[in-house]
């Protein structure tokens, strides 16, 4: 269990790019087909409704196999300048962990966005601020406040997912753990290290999301 800690914490830091990339691009994604979603415009909120049932609806591993196994089988595609990004399965990871936990963002946003009261934007209005200003300043604040415990599981969940990456030969956390047991034949001992980084990075995304939740309830 000792001599597996370096290796196991180095590994760590892929698990923890994995988990910054996807949720800086799941966030804007998300941010983007939520808007899509309460849209009046009839097209864009079906694109963004059957965006989100088809991603949520489906396992990130199927996902991640099509996007890193599949695509690979299109000759076009090779022949692309978007093969230099998808021929790397650290990309191809980070592509169906964001468009994932995009969908589930763009839920949880709506959700939030819905749920503000029209008294502050006809507050926002009363003082002649724009359409543009009041989503900035006034909603996108509030929407925020009464997202965060969801999206903060959201975040959580999306570490463990990370852990699917290895399947597609990345050395993530779960990988190196997978490496290391098939040289030690030791799978209790290695898992359990690894196991304890997954919670202790899983206590400090807890921590942080509950700390802004008290710091948006003092405000």
């Amino acid at each position: 269990m000792i001599t597996s800690v370096p290796k196991l914490l180095y590994a760590t830091l892929i698990t923890l790019k994995l988990l910054s990339f996807s949720i800086i691009f799941g966030l804007f994604i998300g941010l983007i087909f939520s808007l899509m979603r309460i849209s009046k415009n009839t097209l864009l909120n079906k694109i963004s409704y059957y965006y989100s049932y088809i991603f949520r609806g489906t396992p990130m591993l199927v996902q991640l196999f099509i996007i890193y196994f599949g695509l690979a089988q299109l000759d076009w595609l090779r022949e692309s300048f978007l093969w230099v990004i998808l021929k790397e399965p650290f990309w191809c990871a980070i592509i169906a962990f964001s468009l994932n936990t995009g969908a589930y963002t763009s839920e949880i946003l709506r959700s939030a966005f819905q749920t503000i009261s029209k008294g502050y934007i006809e507050a926002g209005e009363s003082l002649g601020l724009s359409k543009f200003k009041i989503f900035v300043t006034i909603q996108i604040p509030v929407a925020i406040k009464q997202s965060l415990p969801a999206y903060g599981n959201e975040i959580i969940l999306m570490l463990k997912g990370t852990s699917l990456a290895s399947t597609v030969t990345l050395m993530d956390l779960t990988g190196v753990s997978k490496f290391i047991i098939s040289t030690t034949y030791k799978p209790v001992e290695v898992f359990i290290v690894a196991g304890s980084i997954y919670l202790f990075l899983t206590f400090l995304i807890h921590s942080f999301i509950k700390y802004n939740e008290k710091k948006y309830e003092a405000k």
